[in-house]
């Protein structure tokens, strides 16, 4: 039955399908290791970890249930477990405990269930529903989308997938694109994964705008434009890779306003037009930036927007477009010049979420009507770059090419040849630049996958499994957050609050069950010093105010620090 399995009866019923699934039974239990993951409990449900996944999932009978996986793969991620295989490290038993079994399945198991998870569940549909509950659940947070891509590098060699510039490197790397479509502060709605790439402006077009459209369908009512016409139904935030005047009035025709860089600004604002003024930022910090604005046509007078500045005390100017007419300057310069915030949610999701570790070693055939570069185009693209690049340097050494010294016959007839064979070879050059130019001509830069020659097709990787997983960091990382701001109420520093809750999560705990009063009570450990116990009290007394229910049990959780003749124990 496996190291750590002492429900012997719980088992032998499981295999002989004399039950669906083993209901969890907890025992009394001290100083279980990583059990502090449980005050994520009430948030892990409150943000639908369990929503839905009767609905959209469903796994054969046995001894685990399906709570039991859900639960087990979200305490994981909290307690930064960084892989399925990382389990193989851990005690199985200790991490039963937590979920009320006699031992948690082994990798092989989980990845059994992982597999029949997304092979006959909806991980897509799954993850839609729960982000149009957070949405209804946080409308404030629907004004404004933040959109950036994050590129998760493939090191494997099953498949030759294709490159892509990795700026973090600095490098073109194998790997896949994944779109995040965040809130301002940060949390994550959804994520929309491409293998072949074919940028942000088209996938804002096609996949970002109409996801938004179907889950605001019932909370954003569409302005009248006879009657209002410079209101908007929500803000688009991006990077430059989106700038496209071409697309602002797109998004503009369906009332939805867009904000970005701006490519090419031009010379510098005289200093006279700055003006100092407060902005609040997204995580409520109030800056004071020097800001100014001027209307401006883009795509030769095709499209009006506001074209917003701001200065640094250096001098430095940084330009932003924006179709939002309804904000002030300050709200629109919030976002924009506060999108470091999205950047750290990607340093901390790679740091503590391991978001580019591999799910699934399983391929799956990308759609045949998929268009990608045709190798032939990039071969000749390639070959011309080179060319214009030794052409660039052959005129450079013909133009040098001087008579710095005395005039002698043996001096002028060196300096003739040397010439003449620089000129041979310009012209040689420029000869073939034109042959390959012609061809580049002729050659279509975009093929579907189903022409790609043999030798250059490629396959992606299994797209549900990575799909599933996602969603439940989504999940963990939300519920963290939740977590943060009520520990924030008594943090002096807020910046501790994801460090204290990453001490809570892989903190032993008390496990003390009452089945005659229907509770189970966690008894937490106490931290490193009185602080940390004084906001982990209040966190508990938070936790326990929401009454939750251990799933599939009718025990009502109770948290609680232990005492503090506990604490002195531990002191000395």
């Amino acid at each position: 039955m496996g190291m750590g399995a002492t429900d012997t009866l719980g088992r032998v019923l499981a295999a002989f399908g004399a039950v669906v699934a083993v209901k969890p039974e907890f025992e009394p239990a001290a100083d279980v290791p990583n059990a502090g993951v449980l005050a994520a409990l009430p948030a892990l449900l409150s943000c639908g970890l369990l929503s839905g996944s009767g609905k959209y999932f469903s796994i054969p009978p046995g001894y685990y249930a399906l709570p039991s996986i859900f639960l087990l793969l979200a305490f994981m991620a909290l307690a930064r477990v960084k892989s399925l295989e990382g389990l193989r490290y851990c005690a199985p038993g200790e991490w039963g405990k937590v979920l009320g079994l006699d031992r948690v399945p082994e990798v092989r198991t989980l990845r059994e269930k992982l597999r029949v998870l997304t092979n006959t569940g909806q991980p897509e549909q799954w993850s839609a529903e729960l982000c149009r509950q957070w949405m209804v659940a946080d409308p404030e947070a629907t004004g404004v989308f933040y959109i950036d891509g994050h590129v998760r590098v493939y090191h494997g060699a099953q498949t030759n997938l294709p490159r892509r510039y990795v700026s973090r490197q600095r490098l073109c790397l194998r790997g896949t694109t994944d779109y995040w479509v965040n809130a301002l502060d940060a949390q994550p709605f959804f994520v929309v994964t491409k293998t072949v790439d074919p940028g942000l402006v088209e996938v804002i077009e096609q996949e970002v705008v109409p996801r938004l459209d179907r889950d605001l369908a019932q909370l954003s009512r569409k302005p009248d434009p006879s009657t209002d016409p410079l209101q908007h139904r929500f803000l688009l935030v991006f990077d430059r890779a989106g700038y496209s005047p071409v697309l602002f009035a797109k998004m503009r025709n369906k009332q939805i306003a867009c904000s970005t860089y701006r490519r090419r600004p031009g010379a510098d604002w005289p200093a006279q037009e700055f003006a100092v003024e407060p902005v609040t930022l997204t995580n409520g910090e109030t800056v004071n930036m020097e800001l100014a604005e001027r209307g401006v046509f883009l795509d030769s007078g095709a499209l009006w927007v506001r074209e917003i500045r701001r200065r640094t005390d250096g001098g430095h100017q940084t330009a932003i477009v924006s179709t939002d007419f309804v904000s002030t300057r300050n709200r629109l310069a919030a976002p924009m010049f506060g999108r470091w915030g999205q950047e750290n949610f990607f340093r901390y999701m790679l740091q503590h979420y391991s978001l580019d570790r591999l799910v699934s070693y399983g391929l799956e055939a990308i759609p045949a009507t998929t268009r990608v570069v045709n190798p032939a185009h990039r071969t000749i693209e390639a070959a011309v770059r080179k060319r214009n690049g030794v052409l660039t340097r052959r005129r450079a050494e013909f133009a040098a090419l001087s008579l710095d010294q005395p005039i002698t016959s043996k001096l002028v007839e060196g300096w003739e040849q040397k010439k003449a064979a620089l000129h041979q070879q310009i012209a040689q050059l420029e000869d073939e630049i034109v042959e390959l130019k012609a061809r580049r001509k002729i050659t279509p830069r975009h093929i579907a996958v189903k022409d790609l020659p043999p030798e250059h097709r490629f396959s992606q990787l299994h797209s549900a499994s990575k799909h599933f997983i996602d969603t439940i960091k989504m999940i963990a990382y939300r519920a963290e957050t939740a977590m943060v701001h009520l520990l924030r109420d008594v943090l002096s520093q807020h910046d501790d609050a994801r460090s204290l809750l990453r001490a809570i999560y892989c903190n032993e705990a008390d496990l003390l069950p009452d089945y005659a009063n229907g509770t189970l009570t966690v008894r937490l450990h106490h931290l490193a010093n009185r602080s940390s116990d004084l906001a982990v009290r209040h966190l508990c007394d938070e936790l326990t105010s929401t009454e939750t229910i251990f799933p599939e049990t009718n025990l009502r959780l109770i948290y609680e620090l232990g005492s503090d003749e506990n604490r002195a124990d531990q002191e000395v």
